[in-house]
């Protein structure tokens, strides 16, 4: 079922995090507006290029010792109270929070030394998503807006071409970012507006709205089209009044229109197709049923996906959100709801793609801005820590069943070569098929290097 602009929340106060888990609900993620599309990759290095980039990405600062780089040997102030778990990785565990993941490792490789260059998730977040360090000073210590390469989906839509589906497609009730504002690298950055992605949010339903598309009440997809002799009036009228102005809200529209009224995009989008116990599977949160239709999508040759876990990263008010900034709480939200919810949807979306014979053809990526501190703070949780934190890599051009660099033994700092934002990004493009001689003429992340121990 396809609700254009609309949402629906749930009153989550007075419900403990394990019985609102329990109840399957989760905030709705949000939507935004209309980008370039998807054609034929380009093969790079020989290798043969992936037909999507799945990217789940976890607003906030995921703490990677609680999760993927157990320190069971570390003094308390460090290690965390959680058991570990032998992985199919031969002397490599988990934490107990990810039992599924655990027994699937074979299927994907981990990276435990990304590092990332700020510490505020505004400037960090925008750094992991377009490589693109801005000079110190500006808003946040994060720059301006337009001194940012582009989002790697908007690069990788952009080299795609256009085609019948938006190229970049990220899941979320709006632009992410925290509570300053939307990263500064959520989109189309330098290049505008032109080349954000296209929103839509997808709510523990499996509702999909598109708010960018706000119909007035009442007016349904189904009823658009008599309405839209009224509407192409009321354009030509607006065409002789407002010349350029025009032009561009003119090609969102009409893009936008495209999109609804194709019978291929509405199956894009309509949950109900699927079977429900694979519906059942994936979970009735709004991160469960995003990363199902983020699957779907890559299913209609969507190049970029993006599923956000979540729009805003603050989690310091009760149920605002969920994102993943576990300052005041980190370990039972934790044991209640992160680790759960992560290992269940990350576990199986990947048997999904896999059964689905698109796994070969899809690169999986899971990640957030940094990690969190590895010294427990004074309050019992842990804080922001942008010097080491974890990635995890699946599906097509990467080499499953890897554990790749080693953190001290407190896990604070890589022991081997870290892993940059700039080299997330070369890596997800050239394994779309952009190699450095399309990356240069593009002019975006030159002379990044890929993380060859992944390939």
């Amino acid at each position: 079922m396809i609700g254009i602009g609309t949402f629906r929340t749930r009153d989550c106060q007075g419900m403990t995090r394990r019985a609102f888990l329990q109840a399957g609900a989760a905030l709705p993620f949000a939507a935004g507006i209309l980008p370039s599309v998807a054609s034929g990759p380009m093969p790079a290095a020989g290798r043969t290029p992936v037909r999507s980039v799945l990217l789940l990405w976890l607003g906030g600062g995921p703490s990677h010792l609680d999760l993927f780089d157990p320190k069971p040997k570390a003094p308390s102030q460090f290690r965390g109270p959680f058991g570990t778990l032998q992985t199919q990785v031969p002397g490599a565990h988990f934490t107990e929070l990810l039992p599924q993941l655990a027994a699937r490792s074979g299927r994907f490789s981990v990276i435990r030394t990304n590092i990332n260059h700020e510490g505020g998730h505004r400037p960090a977040g925008s750094i992991a998503l377009t490589g693109y360090q801005a000079p110190d000073g500006g808003e946040d210590r994060g720059g301006k807006p337009g001194q940012y390469t582009p989002n790697f989906g908007s690069i990788l839509a952009r080299h795609r071409g256009t085609k019948a589906m938006p190229g970049f497609m990220s899941l979320a009730r709006g632009p992410i970012g925290d509570g300053v504002g939307p990263l500064f690298g959520y989109g189309g950055g330098k290049w505008g507006k032109g080349y954000d992605p296209f929103m839509l949010n997808c709510d523990r339903t499996g509702t999909v709205s598109i708010p960018a598309l706000e119909l007035p009440e009442g007016l349904s997809p189904l009823r658009l089209n008599d309405r839209r002799a009224v509407q192409q009036s009321l354009d030509l009228a607006r065409r002789i009044s407002d010349g350029a102005g025009f032009q561009n809200w003119d090609s969102v529209y009409k893009n936008a229109w495209s999109l609804l009224t194709s019978s291929g995009a509405s199956r894009a989008f309509d949950l109900t197709e699927e079977e429900d116990r694979t519906r059942d599977r994936f979970g009735h949160t709004s991160f469960g049923q995003s990363a199902l239709l983020g699957r779907r999508l890559v299913e209609f040759g969507v190049p970029y996906v993006q599923v956000n876990w979540s729009q805003y990263v603050e989690v310091l008010f009760p149920f605002s959100d969920y994102g993943w900034d576990t300052h005041s709480d980190n370990f039972g939200l934790l044991t209640d709801w992160h680790g759960p919810l992560l290992d269940r949807v990350l576990s199986v979306l990947l048997d999904d793609l896999e059964e689905r014979g698109l796994l070969d053809s899809t690169l999986v990526l899971c990640l957030g801005e940094f990690g969190r501190t590895p010294r427990i703070n004074n309050i019992g949780s842990r804080d922001h820590w942008p010097h080491c934190y974890f990635s995890v890599w699946a599906g097509g051009g990467v080499q499953p069943g890897r554990i790749i660099g080693d953190s001290d033994a407190q896990g604070e700092h890589p022991l081997t070569d870290p892993v940059t934002p700039a080299m997330v990004g070369t890596t997800i493009l050239e394994l779309a098929g952009m190699d450095t001689a399309a990356r240069a003429q593009m002019g975006v992340l030159e002379g990044g290097r890929v993380i060859e121990e992944l390939l």
